[in-house]
């Protein structure tokens, strides 16, 4: 039930224009200090997984593996993703909830 929240709301916050898709944009967000959350898909490569892991940590921003690529993507209403930035504060809170209590469940 709870993995269905968080797809839906992935959808949400991509209907608001606080998401980008695409392995070298959101690794630029990163860099930037802009993205606020990072959801990397759980059949992402070990070298995607290990780059994105990697910068996260640098840059202090959230990471979690959640869904795979055809979720991620289906929720945001596009083809397959393998990793998505939130990129708004507010979305980045409500999700990190929503990820403990799916932790929890």
């Amino acid at each position: 039930m709870n993995k269905q929240k968080i797809l839906q709301f992935l959808g949400l916050a991509t209907r608001a224009r606080m998401t980008i898709t695409g392995e070298e944009l959101v690794v630029n967000e990163v860099r930037k200090g802009k993205a606020k959350m990072v959801i990397l898909a759980e059949d992402a490569s070990a070298n995607t997984n290990k780059k994105l892991h990697d910068k996260c940590n640098t840059y202090n921003v959230d990471v979690h593996v959640f869904g795979t690529r055809f979720e991620l993507g289906q929720a945001i209403g596009k083809d397959e993703r393998v990793v998505i930035a939130i990129m708004d504060a507010g979305f980045a809170k409500k999700l990190t909830s929503l990820f403990d209590e799916n932790n929890r469940g």
